[in-house]
Parts: C-alpha cells; structure tokens; sequence
C-alpha cells in the first residue's frame, strides 16, 4: 500500500527545540547576557579613559614629552627587549620583607595583585625621569596610592640599574674604529678610544656641615654632585661613573671612577682643559692653555678650533641626559640613597631613546 506524501507547509514556524529549559530560566539567561554586555562596554569605555601609554600611541610629540624616547615604535621595541626579565623582577617590598626574615626568594614575580600592568608601570617610571613629576601627581594620573607610585620607582630603579649595567658597555678599540665616523676618521685624532667630560648635578643643602663642606662646589657656588660620562667618537655613552659629592677634583674623579683601569697605552683620551694628564696611559687630545701668554699662537687656536669641534658631541650626550627634568631641580636629600642609580639608569636610557648625534652618521 501506497502511503500518501504530505507536502511540507512552509508558512508554519517550527517548534523549538526542547533544552530543558523554562521561560523564567530563559528569561535569567538573557538578563544575564544584557548584564555582561554593558560590563564590557563599560570595561572597554575605562580602557580608553584610564591613563596609560597606550592613550599617546599616536602621538610620536606626546611619547618625547612623557618618555624621551623618539617615537612610540622606539619604546616598543625597548620593551620587547626587557619584557622577558620582567618576570623575574624582585618588588622592593618582597626583597625587604624577605631580608628582615634573613630569607632567599624563589617565587617569580606575578602581575595579578598589581594595580598597573609592567608595560604602564614603566611608563610610570619614565614619567617620573622625563618629567621629575611628583609621587602625589602620579598616583593622581595613574589612579593609585602614592605609596604604591613609590614602590613602583624604587623597583624599576634597581631593576633597570641591574639589567642594564650587566650589558657590555665598554667597547674594544676595534669596535670604536669599525663604527668610527669620517670627522674623526679624516683627523688627527682618529685613535680617539673615548672622550670624557665631567658634569654636575644640583641638590640641596644637607644639615650637617661637614657634607655642606664636602658637598659645595666652588664651580657652581652651591651644592652638587659631581660624575664623569664617557662617549664613544660616534656617540655611544661608554662609561658612567658613581656620583661624587661637589667639592672632588677633576683628577681625584678620573681616579676614582676607574676609567684608568680600562685604558691602555695605545688608546686616546679627548677631553676639555683637565688636569689628570698623568692619570692617562696613552694619547691626551685637550685645547692647549694660554699660560703665561699674552696671545695665543695661531697653531694653538687651530688647534683647539680641531678639538672643540669634535668635543662638543660629550656635552651634547649630558644635555641630552638632563633633558630629564628630575635632573634640572636640586636633588632632594630624600634621593641620596637611590639618586645614582637613577643617574645611571638615565644614562643608560640615553642609549636607546634618542637617534644619531649627527644625521649624517647614521649613513655612514
């Protein structure tokens, strides 16, 4: 027997499928997907609000002001470089909690309890360099304590200052004279190895006498601190010394800061009217003295027109280096215990956030 075929009715809505489910149930349910809905709106709405680096990503002038660094493509790729360690950074808490109880720490470094993620944590960092922005003023930008925006300093401070120190930044005389530009190259000074150039840094007053004393510079009548920078022919700072209290010589400075030790006979030194001419192995380049003169000999000018023109490039790094503002304003003594590693960590920067001191050596 022949069964009949029904023809489908395609006006009629099928039934739904049964899920179990009842319309109370279903009503819970897309409740709760209104409800998750505007949390992600509000969640993506605070993103953008929330200061942080990534509000001036598209601003090459807003990423010099807040970090020194060129552009934003120049500090993304510094951090690609130190993301990896990030990971294993000591919080200065967990390091002073773990030395009071005389104890090793093992355990890495999580980001879940922080209330910053590390990339705005640097960025945080670096604000307070570039711009010598107060602890109060970052937590109010950031939206934080200001105890948390100290913490936050002081761990960046010693892990940059370990991180980077512990790369080479001394270079051979080979590597100097392979990357050495066509002005020192076609000169008189082509084994230049580094030229050096003291520079001073303002703080204030302490209370004891004996460190007013110790720490006045009769250069510039005030307190300071006094450090020596060393820059390869082509721009690169080599060495960085501790800081020294104002009142230290230029010569007791040279000896201290052990530039000496990396020096060999066979390596020249350019620097300004010093007087360590003894402290110095090798070739001396330096502007002649008048002395006793009543004129200067024209070969003496000549000569320090020679010297001066390739000279001023260690005056253009330390300018560069203070362009940080928390290097312009006296140096309070709350910052004594930390101020040189600061000092160092932005020299160190300084290699990394700014192109060529001379265009034209970038092409060579």
């Amino acid at each position: 027997m022949e069964v009949p075929c029904c023809d489908h009715d395609y006006c009629t809505a099928p039934e739904p499928a049964d899920v179990g489910l009842t319309w109370s149930e279903r009503d819970e349910m897309e409740d709760e997907i209104t409800r998750l809905k505007k949390q992600v709106e509000d969640l993506k709405l605070s993103l953008k609000c929330r200061f942080g680096l990534h509000r001036f990503e598209g601003s090459d002038s807003q990423i010099r002001n807040f970090t020194r660094f060129a552009t934003y493509e120049h500090l993304v790729a510094f951090w690609h470089l130190i993301e990896p360690s990030t990971g294993n950074m000591i919080r200065v808490t967990r390091a002073r909690r773990a030395q009071q109880r005389n104890e090793e720490i093992f355990i890495p470094c999580t980001y879940s309890r922080h209330a910053l993620l590390p990339l705005d944590e640097f960025f945080l960092f670096l604000m307070y360099l570039a711009l010598g922005s107060t602890e109060v003023d970052l937590a109010d930008r950031f939206g934080i304590h200001p105890s948390t925006v100290s913490r936050i300093i002081t761990t960046w401070t010693y892990y940059l200052y370990f991180l980077l120190g512990s790369l080479k930044l001394w270079m051979s005389q080979e590597e100097v004279q392979a990357v050495l530009p066509r002005e020192f190259r076609q000169s008189k000074y082509a084994d230049t190895q580094v030229i050096v150039d003291c520079t001073e840094l303002r703080c204030q007053q302490p209370d004891s006498v004996s460190l007013q004393s110790e720490m006045f510079s009769s250069y510039k009548s005030h307190s300071t601190l006094k450090g020596l920078i060393g820059m390869a022919p082509h721009g690169a700072v080599t060495f960085i010394s501790d800081l020294y209290a104002g009142s230290i010589s230029h010569k007791e400075l040279f000896k201290q800061s052990g530039l000496q030790d990396l020096l060999t006979d066979d390596m020249a030194v350019m620097a300004d009217k010093v007087l360590f001419v003894d402290c110095i192995p090798g070739q001396l380049y330096r502007p002649p003295f008048l002395s006793k003169q009543s004129q200067m000999p024209a070969a003496d000018v000549n000569k320090t027109q020679e010297i001066a023109h390739l000279r001023v490039h260690v005056e253009r790094i330390i300018g560069r280096i203070k362009l940080c503002k928390l290097f312009q304003s006296d140096i309070p003594v709350a910052l004594m215990g930390s101020i040189n590693s600061l000092w160092t960590v932005a020299c160190l920067l300084s290699n990394y956030q700014y192109g060529p001191l001379v265009k034209t050596w970038a092409q060579q």
